[in-house]
C-alpha cells in the first residue's frame, strides 16, 4: 500500500470516527438524553453541543483548540463529556483550588454517573495543602506556638491526621485554610525529607501522587501545573508524559500564572526564616558544632539592612531604575557574602542531622538565587537574551524586600513544554478574545497558528440587561473620581434595592468607596447590608451577600472573576474604571519597551487587550442565568471619549445601552420579562462598525 493510500484510509477513518462522535454527542446533550436525566433544570444548548464536538475533534486529532465560551454555555460539561469518553489519560487544570474541588466533588461525578463510564479520578494539589506527619510531630514536640488559638488548631490537626485518608487541609473545616499553624505542619519542597523520612510510606503527598499516576482523569490547578514545569516538584512532571489530553479551564489566567512560576523570587523574609530554622536545628542537633547565634546573626543583620536601603513602605522599581550610588548594591553583595559564610558552617555540620542538611540545601538554593540577581547598576533594562530575556526588579514591603526576575514572555518557555509526544491541548474560558480576535492570547501562550473558536452565550442580553455609562464623569485620574463614582452609583443602587457589586481597580478605591457608601447609607437611612473587602474573607463576604438578598459589596480584583451569584441578589455591577494595569509596573514597562523595539504599539497590542479581557470578566458577574436581569454600569468616560472605546464595548456581550439614569430606573421598575425600555439602544454586532456615540432612532445612545 502506498503512503498516499494509507493516508487516505486513515483520513477516512478519522472522518467516520468524528461522525460517530457527533451523533453520540447530539444524543448525550439532547433534551431527553442522559445529561437531562441527571441534571435538574437541564436544557439543551446548541453552543454547548457544538463546543463539545470541537473538543472531541481536537482529542481525536491530538491537536490544539482555543475555545471561548460565553457565560451560560456550560463549558465544563462541554469538555468533560468528550474527555471522559475519548480523552484517554486526561489532566484537567483549573484556575483555583475551589474550582478544582468543585470539579472533583460535583461536576465529574455528575457526568460520570450520567454517562455510566468507569473512569477513575484523582485530585492532586500542591504539597502545602497536605498535612505532613514529620512536621506535625516536630511541632507537637517543640511546642513553639504563640497563641491559644494555634494550640487548639494543632490539636484538631493531630486528630484529623489519624482519621483522614487524604490529609487535604480543605477537609478540616474547623481550621481555616489560611491559619498560620498550617505552615508548621506542612512541608515545602526544601523542607521535605523525601524517601529518607520515616513517615514516607504514610505520606499524604506521595499517596496523592500515586493515585494520580493510576487515575484516568487527574484534576490539578494552574499554580500546581506551572510550579511543576518550573520546579519538577508537584507530580505533574510524572503525569504529563502519559497524558493523552490536557485541558486548561479558566485559561485566561495562564499567562499570569506561567509568568509567576517561570520567574524567580527571593525575599529577605525567606532568608530570615532560614536563619530562624538554622538556629533551632543547630542548637538541637549540633550544639557543640558552632556558636549558632553568632553564625546566623550577621546574615539576619545583612537581610534587614538590605530592606532598609529603601526607607519607603511600598516600592516597585526595575533594577535599572535603582541609582548606581544606592546603598542597595553594596548591601546585596554583603548579604551574599554572609549567607555563603553561614552555608559553610551548615555544610560542615550537615551530617549531624537531616534537618541541618535541609537548612544547608535551602541556604544553597537562596545563595544561587541571589547570585542570579546580579544587575549591572544603571545599565541594561533586561537580562538574558532571546527566549530567556528577563526583567529584574524589586518590591519593598513594610518588613521585607523581594528580588524578582520575570520573563518578558512565557510563549517560548511554554512552547517547549508542549513539544514531544502528540496530545490534545484544550484552552477554554469565557474571556480569551478581543472582539472575536484571539491573536493577543495566542501570542502570549505561544499558540500561533492553532485553531481558535468562540461560542456565544445563550442568554438574551438585549432583554436581560443594560449597559449604563453615566454622563459628566471626570477623568479617572481626578482626585475626586471615587467620590463621583459613588455619587453616580447611589441612585442606581437605590433603584435596584441594593443587590449590587461595586468593583474597583485599586484597594485604595475600595476603602474610599466603602467609607463614602457607609456615610451615605447612614445619612439616607438605607438599610442595605454593606460588605467591604478586607472586613472578612472573600468566601464569607460572598456567603453573606447571597444570604442577605439586598446587600452591597465593594471589592477589587478578587471579586472580578470566579464569582457566581445567581438570581436577584446581584442585579447591578458597577465598575469604577477600565482595568488598565498600572503604568509604573516594571514588568509591564519592560514588555512595552520590548514590543515597541519591534515596531509594535505597546498600548494597542498589550495594555488594551489585557484591559478588555479583565473587563469582560468583571462584566460576566452580572448575568449568570436565563432569568437574571441587571445593569452593568461602567463609570469610566474613556469608554465613549477615546477612539479605542468602541473596541472595548464591542468586545462585551450585546447589552442594550443607555446614558440616561431615568432609563435605568425604569428598567428596575419594569416587571421581569418585559421588553427593555424603549430608549435603550441595541448594541451593533461585532461586524457592524456603528459608532457608540451615534444617535439611534428612537433611542438614547451611549455618548
Amino acid at each position: 500500500m502506498t503512503d498516499s493510500a494509507s493516508g487516505k484510509h486513515a483520513e477516512t477513518g478519522l472522518v467516520n470516527e468524528a461522525g460517530q462522535h457527533d451523533t453520540e454527542l447530539l444524543r448525550l446533550f439532547g433534551d431527553v438524553g442522559p445529561l437531562a436525566s441527571a441534571v435538574p433544570g437541564y436544557r439543551s444548548r446548541d453552543s454547548q453541543t457544538e463546543m463539545a464536538r470541537a473538543i472531541a475533534h481536537a482529542i481525536t486529532q491530538a491537536s490544539t483548540l482555543i475555545a471561548e465560551a460565553g457565560t451560560g454555555t456550560g463549558k465544563t460539561f462541554a469538555y468533560l463529556v468528550p474527555a471522559l469518553l475519548w480523552g484517554g489519560k486526561t489532566i484537567i487544570s483549573t484556575g483555583t483550588k475551589n474550582l478544582q474541588d468543585q470539579l472533583y466533588l460535583r461536576d465529574i461525578p455528575t457526568v460520570r454517573k450520567a454517562l455510566n463510564v468507569p473512569v477513575t479520578v484523582a485530585l492532586l494539589k500542591g504539597r502545602a495543602n497536605y498535612a505532613c506527619h514529620f512536621h506535625l510531630e516536630r511541632t507537637l514536640e517543640n511546642g513553639r506556638l504563640t497563641s491559644r488559638e494555634d494550640v487548639g488548631y494543632l490539636r484538631e490537626i493531630a486528630r484529623f491526621v489519624k482519621t483522614t485518608s487524604s490529609g487535604d487541609k480543605a477537609e478540616l473545616a474547623r481550621v481555616p485554610e489560611n491559619a498560620l499553624i498550617w505552615n508548621l505542619v506542612t512541608s515545602t519542597r526544601e523542607s521535605c525529607l523525601g524517601a529518607e523520612c520515616h513517615y514516607y510510606q504514610d505520606c499524604f503527598v506521595m499517596k496523592a501522587r500515586k493515585e494520580a499516576q493510576q487515575a484516568d482523569v487527574v484534576v490539578v490547578n494552574h499554580h500546581l501545573f506551572f510550579a511543576d514545569v518550573a520546579l519538577k516538584d508537584t507530580g505533574v512532571a510524572e503525569l504529563l508524559p502519559s497524558a493523552n489530553t490536557v485541558i486548561f479551564d479558566e485559561a485566561h489566567q495562564l499567562p499570569d500564572t506561567a509568568t509567576l512560576f517561570f520567574g524567580e523570587t527571593v525575599s529577605t523574609s525567606h532568608i530570615l526564616e532560614l536563619c530562624r530554622d538554622a538556629l533551632a536545628e543547630g542548637l538541637l542537633h549540633a550544639r557543640d558544632g558552632a556558636d549558632w547565634p553568632k553564625v546566623v546573626a550577621p546574615v539576619e543583620r545583612a537581610a534587614r539592612d538590605l530592606r532598609l536601603t529603601f526607607p519607603q513602605d511600598s516600592v516597585r522599581l526595575a533594577a535599572h531604575q535603582i541609582a548606581p550610588s544606592s546603598p542597595f548594591f553594596p548591601a546585596l553583595d554583603l548579604l551574599k557574602k554572609e549567607l555563603d559564610g553561614m552555608m559553610a558552617i551548615l555544610s560542615a555540620q550537615a551530617q549531624r542531622g537531616e534537618t541541618i542538611e535541609l537548612c544547608r540545601a535551602r541556604a544553597a538554593a537562596l545563595g544561587a538565587q541571589l547570585a542570579n540577581w546580579n544587575p549591572d547598576p544603571g545599565s541594561s533594562k533586561t537580562t538574558g537574551e532571546g527566549d530567556n530575556e528577563r526583567v529584574q526588579w524589586i518590591e519593598a514591603y513594610a518588613s521585607s524586600l523581594q528580588l524578582h526576575q520575570t520573563p518578558l514572555s512565557v510563549a517560548p518557555i511554554f512552547s517547549k513544554q508542549r513539544e514531544g509526544a502528540s496530545r490534545a491541548w484544550i484552552f477554554t474560558s469565557a474571556t480569551l478574545a478581543v472582539k472575536n480576535d484571539f491573536q493577543h492570547y495566542a501570542a502570549q501562550m505561544g499558540l500561533s497558528g492553532e485553531l481558535a473558536r468562540s461560542w456565544p452565550s445563550p442568554f438574551d442580553y438585549e432583554q436581560q440587561a443594560l449597559l449604563y455609562v453615566p454622563k459628566d464623569m471626570p477623568q479617572p485620574n481626578s482626585p475626586q473620581y471615587t467620590d463621583e463614582v459613588v455619587d453616580a452609583a447611589l441612585p442606581v443602587i437605590m433603584a435596584a434595592g441594593g443587590r449590587a457589586f461595586l468593583l474597583c481597580t485599586t484597594l485604595r478605591a475600595v476603602k474610599k468607596a466603602g467609607e463614602r457608601l457607609r456615610e451615605e447609607f447612614d445619612k439616607r437611612k438605607l438599610t442595605y447590608p454593606l460588605l467591604v473587602q478586607g472586613d472578612a474573607g472573600r468566601t464569607e463576604l460572598l456567603d453573606r451577600f447571597r444570604a442577605a438578598g439586598n446587600a452591597v459589596l465593594v471589592g477589587s480584583q478578587s471579586f472580578w472573576e470566579g464569582v457566581d451569584v445567581r438570581g436577584e441578589a446581584l442585579s447591578v455591577v458597577v465598575i469604577d474604571k477600565l482595568p488598565f494595569a498600572p503604568p509604573d509596573d516594571p514588568v509591564l514597562a519592560a514588555r512595552i519597551a520590548a514590543m515597541e523595539s519591534r515596531g509594535l504599539n505597546g498600548f494597542m497590542h498589550h495594555q488594551l487587550p489585557e484591559a478588555i479581557i479583565a473587563l469582560k470578566q468583571g462584566a460576566g458577574r452580572l448575568i449568570r442565568d436565563y432569568k437574571d436581569r441587571g445593569v452593568l454600569m461602567i463609570c469610566d468616560p474613556r469608554l465613549v471619549s477615546k477612539p479605542y472605546g468602541r473596541r472595548i464595548w464591542q468586545s462585551l456581550p450585546p447589552f442594550r445601552r443607555t446614558r440616561e439614569l431615568p432609563t435605568v430606573i425604569e428598567f428596575f421598575a419594569a416587571p421581569a420579562g418585559l421588553d427593555a425600555p424603549p430608549d435603550a439602544a441595541p448594541v451593533p454586532g461585532p461586524d457592524q462598525e456603528q459608532d457608540l456615540t451615534a444617535p439611534v432612532e428612537g433611542a438614547s445612545a451611549v455618548g
